[in-house]
Formats: C-alpha cells, structure tokens, sequence
C-alpha cells in the first residue's frame, strides 16, 4: 500500500509558474552533501515545506513505511525516455544522490529517498528541483 500526501499551502508570487521558479530557485542554487546516517529523517511537517519547493513531486511510504519522493514523466518515444534518463544520471552524479529510474517507451518514473537515513532529507529535494530543471529548458 502506497500513502500519498499532498501540501495545499499557497506559496507567494503572482502566478503559479511564477511562484514554482522563484521557491525551486532556492534549491536549485545547493549542493547534495554527502549523508551516511547520524541523522534525522525529516518529519511530515518538514516534509510538506520542502514540498511546496517542488512541483509535482508526490511524497509516497514504501513498504517499509519509509518516506520517498515519486514523480512519472511522460515523453514522446523510448528515446525521449532514455535521453532524460541520461542526463537524470549526469545531474545525480554530479548531486552525489542517485534515485531509482524506471524507464519505457514514452515514461519515466523516479522514486528519491535518503537511503541512509531511510527517508527524505534536503538533499532529496535539491535533486528533485534539478530534476525538474531538465524538463522545464
């Protein structure tokens, strides 16, 4: 079973597009640091700000209750696909965060945790906006 939570705070700005850039701006302009445990997993309060930083990025509990962004993006073809899953796999690389990828013909679908600490951290959410980035060009 899959628990999916949604934020419906308003965020300031004139227009919805408007708002998005400005707040995903702020985690655009961070660096993943490098997280082997030792700390906390953020709490739902904590989850739901850092939501509103990001756009269309659901917040799902695995199996394990465990805390995790997901979003699908929809493409033309298979290599549309596999072209943003390329560079999903530069920016992760350069971030120091890899997500799990599930790609086909005309999808993708990318699931975000801190393993280390078995649930989100800011560093999911700095992933998630450069993510997003690649598709908003």
């Amino acid at each position: 079973m899959v628990e999916r939570l949604v934020a419906n705070e308003k965020v300031e700005g004139s227009t919805p597009f408007a708002r998005s850039i400005l707040v995903m701006n702020d985690l655009l302009n961070k660096k993943c640091v490098p997280c082997e445990g030792g700390v906390k997993a953020f709490d739902i309060s904590e989850i739901h700000k850092y939501q509103k930083k990001v756009d269309g990025w659901e917040i799902v509990q695995n199996d394990k209750k465990a805390y995790l962004l997901e979003k699908k993006f929809d493409f033309k073809n298979f290599l549309d696909s596999q072209k943003f899953v390329n560079e999903v796999g530069k920016v992760s690389e350069d971030e120091g965060h890899h997500p799990d990828i599930i790609f086909g013909w005309g999808y993708a679908k990318i699931n975000i945790t801190t393993h280390a600490i078995t649930g989100l951290s800011e560093n999911d959410f700095i992933l998630a906006a450069k993510i997003d980035q690649l598709v908003n060009v």
